[in-house]
């Protein structure tokens, strides 16, 4: 089969011809689809996140037809259109998998980091880790649902009721989410990079209440405000920017360091806190949330061997919405 293959750390992905693989007991494979691309794969590349197996197919946005299924599945069958996330594996046994916090999971195992991802034509997935997708979505809107979605349906579940929420980069997971907060009756307040127009222009069209650059004071005090963009140097904005009682939500998997700031912008019983992978009762969520709000994702697509190409486009921030990979 043919796939993206990360080697070395900050090194171009390399094109392969490597066995499909066989599911284990337990596993599905899957002919691949489309595969979105994620920030976390660019952090992955550049080696802001410690210890990915390598050689590495990247990928954990997997949007596929099973074509396989081993000994032990249960409710997957051979035809089924499934879904693969970031998380691959958890261990069920630690205090975190038994309260309900499988996202914590010390042993957790993770899609295209720990084991091979979807920048190919094949891959193998724990069917208890797969979900089924909504038939509202084709197979390249469905693919950023699979992380940009949810990572920030969990951060914003961590808003609570937050009416005015500020979101402060405005990529894959924003243009999501802003659709889902709309569709809840919530006021949207988008942050870009300052001077981006068009970003902003694209934030309002998607129902975002209010656009400017990411230094800019909102026109009224934020309920909360959630972070899609991996700058330390924005968590004391957005503290100064939420209400007394308001959440500042750390979504990205990777930060620069946040610098020191004065007591005074976390007083008045504001909350800083981070969000960590997610759980299957997050997809299961979200998903039916997506298909009931009726989310239109924004799509770029790039064919599997335009991997490199797609990933700079995203650190250059050269794209409206999403980067997907078509595959089949």
């Amino acid at each position: 089969m043919r796939a993206m293959v990360s080697d070395r750390v900050g090194e171009p992905l390399r094109l392969a011809h490597l066995p499909e693989p066989t599911p284990g007991p337990g596993q599905v494979r899957l002919r691949i689809h489309t595969c979105g691309v994620c920030r976390t794969d660019l952090h992955i590349v550049d080696g802001d996140l410690a210890h990915p197996a390598r050689p590495l197919v990247l990928g954990h946005q997997i949007v596929g037809i099973v074509d396989a299924v081993a000994d032990g599945v249960a409710g997957v069958a051979a035809g089924d259109r499934i879904g693969v996330p970031w998380l691959a594996w958890t261990c069920g046994e630690c205090a975190y998998c038994r309260t309900d916090r499988e996202n914590l999971c010390e042993r957790a195992r993770f899609t295209g980091y720990d084991v091979d991802g979807g920048y190919a034509e094949f891959a193998v997935a724990d069917a208890r880790f797969c979900f089924p997708l909504p038939d509202t979505f084709d197979d390249l809107q469905a693919a950023p649902l699979l992380c940009a979605g949810l990572i920030g349906y969990r951060a914003f579940r961590m808003a609570g009721n937050a009416h005015r929420l500020g979101i402060y980069g405005f990529g894959s997971a924003a243009h999501i989410l802003t659709q889902v907060a709309v569709g809840e009756g919530r006021e949207v307040f988008a942050f870009t990079r300052p001077g981006d127009g068009a970003t902003q222009a694209f934030a309002r069209e998607l129902g975002a209440a209010w656009a400017g650059g990411s230094a800019d004071t909102p026109p009224s005090p934020l309920d909360a405000a959630i972070l899609f963009a991996p700058a330390g140097d924005l968590v004391p904005v957005a503290l100064g920017a939420v209400a007394p009682g308001g959440s500042v939500i750390c979504a990205e998997i990777h930060m620069t360091d946040i610098p020191s700031f004065a007591y005074e912008r976390l007083w008045g019983e504001r909350v800083l806190r981070s969000v960590a992978n997610l759980t299957r009762s997050d997809g299961d969520g979200f998903l039916q949330t997506a298909a009931r709000v009726a989310v239109r994702t924004r799509v770029r697509p790039f064919a599997l061997e335009d991997a490199n190409e797609a990933l700079g486009a995203l650190r250059a921030g050269h794209v409206e919405g999403a980067i997907v990979l078509t595959v089949g």
